[in-house]
């Protein structure tokens, strides 16, 4: 999922589980556990695009880690609060810093996915608001204040840890991503495909909770009823999604047979920012059969399916190189190859759909990687081409999530 979605599950998780004891420390505790397992990204920084796809979701994603990783910190913060430290003002004052660096570091992460879409004096405020209020709650209710002291037991820490760390990878199995969480003993990647990787509906009720919750005493009661409320409302909404599963499941397998397509295995997942704009991808022997379903529509079924020439016979040569077998694993072997204007090789994991649902170019596929053979071997690298979100791509596909008929 998207890291505000676990900043927010990670802070209520931490509220529900110490927030008694420590108040907003548990919050915050509890959301920087939760972002610890996404601090494999910065496998890319020392290693190659295939290998940081290969790490990514991997060990620090497994129960492993969780174990691990809950006993180190547990440990750490346990004698943070016995020595004292935490009371210091440069302690604090380091706290503040790194937090203010993180929120910097989200909303550049944010502009560099959303390009155009938030290239906007409307955001760049809003973005600049939220931080300063974001460094006036540190300050007013942190750095400036006398702190309590932490009555709080080692194994209390470690099966807080264990409970704030452990619900990222978890977490992440509902999307079509895919979370190894055997490794280091098992590769297999557990992918549910009943959610997004950034869907508002699930993580808006988080945040609203923990955002109330700051405000009370935790001494009131209140606070933990406001705090369970956002938990359980966004279950409710994850069931939801298998519902929503279920049933596209079938309209598109009946779409399939009214179709008369003959097919070995297929596989759904909701497309971003939303559970009602779903995409199927059916195998047949030499294509793939793509379609895109919404629940807004009056008609029940796939109208059109984008038939995907498998061209695997590209990579015949390279069956045995390890590029290959790390993208075909990676993709659940939907995929396709084609060859790009510039005679290279381009792999597209078709589970990520299209950008205009019609692949017509290389530059349509969402999720892609340019081969180039190097020293007898193939090499990898993640193709960004295509992906250009401003206000009028977004409004365009909104439309196309609510069923609206553009010319």
């Amino acid at each position: 999922m998207d890291s505000i979605t676990h900043l927010a599950l990670g802070a209520a998780l931490g509220e529900a589980t110490l927030g008694k004891k420590i108040g907003a420390r548990a919050m915050a505790w509890g959301a920087f556990a939760n972002t610890v397992p996404d601090l494999d990204v910065m496998a890319g920084f020392f290693t190659s695009p295939i290998n940081a796809l290969a790490f990514h979701r991997g060990f620090m994603h497994s129960i492993v880690f969780g174990l691990l990783a809950a006993a180190g910190i547990g440990c750490a913060v346990e004698w943070l609060y016995h020595s004292g430290l935490y009371r210091r003002r440069r302690y604090k004052w380091a706290v503040f810093s790194g937090v203010l660096v993180f929120y910097a570091l989200l909303m550049f992460g944010i502009q560099m996915i959303f390009g155009e879409a938030v290239k906007s004096w409307g955001w760049l405020t809003a973005a600049v608001l939220v931080g300063l209020g974001l460094a006036w709650f540190i300050w007013s209710k942190y750095v400036s204040q006398d702190l309590a002291d932490v009555s709080v037991s080692r194994k209390e820490w470690i099966l807080f840890f264990f409970i704030t760390i452990f619900s990222h990878p978890v977490l992440d199995c509902f999307n079509v991503y895919g979370t190894q969480l055997f490794q280091p003993f098992n590769d297999h990647r557990v992918s549910f495909d009943n959610i997004s990787v950034a869907d508002p509906l699930f993580s808006i009720w988080l945040l609203l909770g923990i955002l109330i919750a700051s405000f009370l005493s935790k001494t009131i009661k209140a606070r933990r009823i406001v705090n369970w409320s956002g938990i359980v409302i966004s279950m409710v909404y994850m069931c939801f999604t298998f519902y929503h599963k279920a049933v596209f499941n079938r309209i598109f397998a009946e779409s399939l047979e009214k179709e008369k397509v003959e097919y070995k295995r297929c596989m759904s997942g909701p497309s971003i920012l939303t559970n009602s704009l779903w995409l199927g991808v059916a195998e047949g022997d030499t294509a793939f059969y793509h379609g895109y379903y919404t629940f807004f529509d009056e008609d029940k079924r796939v109208k059109k399916f984008n038939v995907i020439p498998k061209h695997h016979e590209l990579l015949k040569d390279y069956e045995n190189d390890r590029t290959v077998k790390i993208l075909k694993w990676f993709s659940s072997g939907y995929y396709n190859v084609i060859i790009r204007k510039d005679g290279r090789l381009q792999f597209n994991d078709l589970r990520y759909g299209s950008f205009e649902e019609g692949f017509k170019n290389e530059n349509d596929y969402v999720f892609k990687f340019i081969l180039e053979k190097k020293d007898g071997k193939l090499e990898a690298e993640q193709s960004r081409e295509g992906r250009k979100i401003d206000g009028k791509a977004f409004s365009k596909y909104m439309d196309r999530v609510f069923a609206k008929k553009t010319e």
